[in-house]
């Protein structure tokens, strides 16, 4: 028998189950997709008994496809920021809360009045948030009183996942530090932030290191998925932190980091000490192997791509928009767009902006327009990387995603980011990262450093060419923020 390791990453949209082998080949694989709730605007939910249900049938899928090959270890990877309350019978009070929800405005100011803002992200990284756990901790206690008395546990998407398949309550510190009250110095719940809010740190799971065994498989799960019983199930990582070991980016490399090019962009730079941006203009959180990282997000990457063609396009493929783009020319001959759609993230952290074309005229063609939004993406996320650039330099960014299967796409980013980007021929995700974190806690590899050696993997790489009309486009952008912002 051959010895494989399970990855399990919940997804917003579905789960994903693989099976690796311990030269880093997948073996089989599995998705399962569940509904999102919405049920008031502003609103995101879903019901755990769906991710339960989901994820259970994704392992049995896999399982039966292992041929020859034996489970040594399962590990989790999944959305961060997500609410499951529990009872004392360990039972769901209510759908969990997602990452993306945004009813806690009202939470976040709370937070802010108790705890000053500069010494909150001193000390967890970040400002309240209202996608981030504790602030749907402190809506519960408001707005559903009776349903905050029944408490007895608070926990993470993948963690309520762990503790369905194992029994134990934990979590670990990549997705703990999305919470909202995680200390990143000792990288364990901050007691003075829960005390001056009036939260017993009990309702939270103890932390353990993202390589460590979370549990064993229970005897009815295994019976039902056929996975063997008693298999060490490894904490694992928050979907980005996973991701990114699946890349093969840790803190041993400070030099590369990623650029995810999907729904929203994503930079991900690791970092060995957890300094966060005093103005809170990029997430600081802690990444799977001991270290940090920080993240810059424009909400709204291929989803301006996609909301443009849905709009302004339908009948055209994204194949034949790419060669629109490539038809106009550097600097989309002077249109800007602005790709705030759906308000932004980073640098802003300001939900109410949104976008805009600037400076069209009647020479101007769908060409010029389309190459303005994948420009104006661009130069969104140069925004971001010069943030982190200040904190964490890389000089590498690995390229995933959608949008980095677009040759024209990846020589606009990597022109604008004035950055060499590496698009890797295959990606797998954080579930494959999950996998081998659990390769790592069962001692399959020595260390992290030693198991991301099976990364490795042929890559198209894309040379930064400098640019005058990209350098002045992009100070034009940057004046185009302040102006809207100064007129709506």
């Amino acid at each position: 028998m051959i010895d494989i390791v399970v990855g399990l990453d919940l997804g917003t949209g579905g789960v994903r189950a693989i099976a690796i082998d311990l030269q880093g080949q997948i073996i089989a694989q599995a998705t399962r997709s569940y509904p999102l709730l919405t049920p008031q605007p502003g609103w995101t939910e879903q019901n755990s008994s769906d991710w339960v249900e989901a994820s259970l049938d994704a392992l049995l899928d896999v399982t039966q496809q292992l041929n020859g090959h034996q489970a040594i270890a399962l590990g989790l990877s999944g959305q961060m920021h997500g609410m499951v309350p529990l009872d004392t019978q360990g039972k769901a009070i209510r759908p969990a809360i997602l990452w993306n929800d945004q009813r806690t405005g009202k939470a976040v100011a709370e937070i802010e009045a108790t705890i000053p803002h500069q010494e909150l992200i001193q000390r967890t990284g970040n400002p309240a948030i209202t996608g981030f756990q504790l602030p749907k901790l402190l809506w519960l206690r408001t707005e559903e009183p009776q349903a905050y008395t029944r408490l007895w546990q608070i926990l993470l998407p993948k963690d309520y996942l762990g503790y369905v398949l194992t029994g134990s309550t934990v979590t670990e510190p990549s997705d703990a530090s999305g919470v909202g009250c995680l200390n990143l110095a000792n990288q364990q719940w901050d007691t003075d932030i829960l005390h001056a809010l009036d939260i017993n740190p009990a309702l939270f799971p103890p932390v353990i290191e993202s390589t460590a065994i979370a549990g064993r498989l229970k005897s009815e799960i295994a019976a039902r998925v056929g996975l063997p019983v008693g298999l060490p199930v490894v904490a694992g990582g928050g979907d980005n932190a996973a991701a990114a070991i699946g890349l093969g980016i840790s803190s041993s490399n400070l030099n590369r980091g990623s650029l995810s090019i999907g729904t929203s962009g994503v930079i991900f730079a690791p970092c060995d000490r957890p300094i966060p941006d005093p103005q809170s203009r990029v997430h600081l959180f802690c990444h799977v192997d001991g270290g940090y990282h920080l993240l810059g997000v424009t909400l709204a990457a291929g989803g301006s791509l996609r909301w443009y063609r849905d709009t302004f396009a339908p009948h055209i493929s994204y194949t034949e928009l790419m060669d629109m783009a490539e038809r106009s020319q550097s600097g989309a001959r002077g249109v800007l767009f602005l790709p705030h759609l759906a308000g932004e993230r980073s640098p802003h952290l300001d939900p109410d902006t949104r976008g805009a074309f600037v400076n069209l005229s009647l020479a101007h063609t769908q060409p010029d327009i389309t190459r303005a939004v994948l420009e104006g993406v661009a130069f969104s996320l140069r925004e971001a990387l010069e943030v982190i650039s200040a904190i964490a330099p890389v000089h590498q960014l690995l390229a995933t995603g959608g949008g980095a299967r677009s040759n024209i796409w990846l020589r606009i980013l990597a022109d604008v980011l004035q950055t060499e980007l590496i698009a890797p021929k295959a990606e797998e995700g954080a579930a494959y990262g999950a996998g081998i974190l659990a390769m790592v806690g069962i001692g399959a590899y020595p260390n992290l450093e030693a198991a991301l050696k099976i990364c490795a993997q042929d890559s198209n790489v894309v040379q930064p060419q400098a640019n005058p009309l990209y350098e002045a486009g992009f100070k034009r952008y940057k004046l185009l923020y302040d102006t809207l912002k100064a007129v709506r």
